[in-house]
């Protein structure tokens, strides 16, 4: 400055246009100096930086890359020559020193925010994120840095101790929970998620209240967001999972089983006692034939025994045609290749209805897939309605328009026949 002031005295200006120009000149010289550093700092340091980077083996500094923490890390250098610039300005020295010092601050909190964000790119690299996530761990170290950042901002600018700040916001601390009272629920519903291990990104969870029944795709400080089968998005809050009560389809989809549980409902009159015209036919069924033969075997030693009289099939045991269906859609499930043998296959009765003999099938497929499940689930029971009638069974069903018109077709068919 003084150079520039001896300089400037040779030409026999004033000593008010000598201060004048001497600080231009000074302000422009100190802007080139910082546009020329921060030239160098992106266009080479930067550029070398990234190379390096990128040419190693690693992929965690590349994820920090890209999440531009060096580019943001580059503008500390001009407010740093700005802010040791300031004493060449004494008037203002105050003020340049508070403004470069808060544009630092600033950055500094951007460049913390940013490795935050990749260190939670790299964590989620990794297969443990879908069991512990700790997206909401992050936001909340994202608003505890803010929080202090913008108490260190304030006293820059006021010229006091941050503590000083801080204390005062203990008077506040109502005001603060009632601001942040969702993300205080969400922070400790968070921990409770994650050391239960009660849901994880991937889960298929079923929550009616919230109607939410899909896939969670994310868990963050406030919401876990669930795409549900209709692509819709559900935003449940986090403390919701905690206090309410919802479904997790997890242990279904690491067991390698699908539930099938599902009735056919059997006509009661169409239920009797096996002919022995049907008991060969039933013979010649290729699931059938050791136990039919087993089962007779067995039927004709204990009626012997016990002197049974088999003229009325009323008398002793007697295979009926519910029992050997039965068995058939056992054993044709024990043979099917899309049921798991190692999980619970069941093939019972329940309690008569007014619609029939429910005959429920309890099994499990082994493909886990929606639609596989389905199209396997589609199968057996076009089987089971299929092979019904050959063991004398039909299936119940309420009459429909077209039973009724048959049966009055029927009615008139035979009103003429008896007139003729």
């Amino acid at each position: 400055m003084d150079f520039i002031k001896h300089q400037l005295d040779g030409y026999g200006m004033s000593d008010q246009a000598i201060v004048y120009f001497s600080n231009m000149i000074m302000v422009v010289f100190i802007a080139v100096v910082s546009i020329l550093a921060n030239y160098i700092t992106k266009k080479i340091v930067l550029k070398t930086s990234s190379y390096i980077i990128r040419s190693n083996r690693f992929t965690w500094d590349n994820i920090i890359l890209e999440n531009k923490v060096f580019h943001k890390l580059s503008h500390l250098v001009p407010a740093i020559i700005i802010y040791y610039s300031a004493s060449i300005f004494p008037s203002y020295q105050a003020l340049i020193e508070k403004a470069a010092l808060t544009y630092v601050i600033i950055v500094t909190i951007m460049v913390f925010n940013a490795l935050l964000n990749a260190f939670d790119a790299i964590y989620r690299s990794f297969e443990v994120s879908k069991i512990r996530p700790i997206k909401g761990y992050i936001q909340v170290a994202k608003i505890v840095l803010f929080i202090i950042g913008g108490i260190v901002v304030i006293a820059n600018l006021i010229g006091q101790n941050p503590l000083i700040i801080l204390s005062g916001l203990g008077a506040l601390s109502a005001v603060l929970m009632l601001i942040f009272k969702d993300s205080i629920l969400g922070l400790v519903a968070g921990v409770q998620l994650s050391s239960n291990d009660m849901v994880r990104v991937g889960d298929w969870i079923e929550m009616p209240k919230y109607d939410a029944n899909g896939d969670v795709i994310d868990i963050t400080l406030n919401t876990v967001k669930v795409m549900n089968f209709d692509k819709t998005i559900t935003m449940i809050p986090s403390y919701a999972l905690i206090s309410d009560s919802f479904k997790n389809w997890r242990g279904m989809q690491l067991s390698g089983g699908r539930r099938i549980k599902r009735s056919v409902f059997i006509d009661t009159s169409s239920i009797g006692f096996c002919t022995e015209e049907m008991i060969e036919e039933f013979k010649k069924i290729h699931y059938l034939t050791d136990y039919v033969t087993t089962k007779i075997n067995e039927i004709n030693i204990y009626n012997t025994e016990h002197r049974i009289n088999t003229e009325s099939k009323v008398n002793g045991r007697q295979l009926t045609n519910i029992g050997v269906f039965r068995e058939y859609i056992h054993q044709y499930l024990r043979n099917h290749p899309k049921i798991n043998k190692d999980m619970t296959l069941i093939v019972r009765q329940l309690a008569p209805e007014d619609n029939g003999l429910p005959l429920e099938v309890y099994a499990f497929s082994n493909d886990i897939n929606w639609g596989v499940y389905e199209s396997v689930q589609a199968d057996i029971f076009d089987h089971i309605f299929a092979v019904a009638p050959t063991f004398g069974l039909r299936a119940f069903q309420n009459p429909t328009g077209h039973d009724i018109a048959q049966l009055k077709e029927s009615a008139e068919f035979s009103r003429g026949s008896v007139h003729y």
